[in-house]
């Protein structure tokens, strides 16, 4: 199967699916409430798969969220196998995808710069 193949990337976005939903299902404390998976990139040959979470909330919340998911990792997987009828169920890594938090800085900052802007025309 191709990287980019139509094929792939439906199963990329079923998996994505799949692993947001069962991940809100985890009832472990540590998760915060606000936190979604970005992306899932399963390789070619299905038995790998690059999981990006995004967790909305301060870096104590982050790290104690990454932690809470990748001991969960095992259940995650089985969860995965178990409602999509794959071939092979890939290895899961997860990886915090920081990309939502830095797009809303970077907004704030252009929100800032144009206030300023505005500011000076109207002096």
């Amino acid at each position: 199967m191709r990287k980019n193949s139509t094929k792939n990337r439906r199963v990329n976005q079923e998996v994505a699916r799949e692993l947001s939903t069962i991940i809100r299902e985890l009832k472990d404390p540590r998760i915060a409430v606000m936190t979604s998976v970005t992306e899932a990139l399963v390789a070619p040959d299905l038995k790998t798969c690059k999981v990006y979470i995004s967790v909305l909330g301060n870096e104590k919340e982050q790290a104690d969220t990454m932690k809470g998911i990748e001991s969960a990792k095992g259940f995650i997987r089985h969860e995965l196998a178990v409602r999509l009828n794959m071939r092979n169920t890939p290895e899961l890594t997860f990886v915090e995808d920081r990309s939502i938090e830095r797009g809303a800085e970077m907004s704030k900052l252009i929100d800032e710069v144009r206030r300023r802007d505005e500011e000076s025309h109207h002096a």
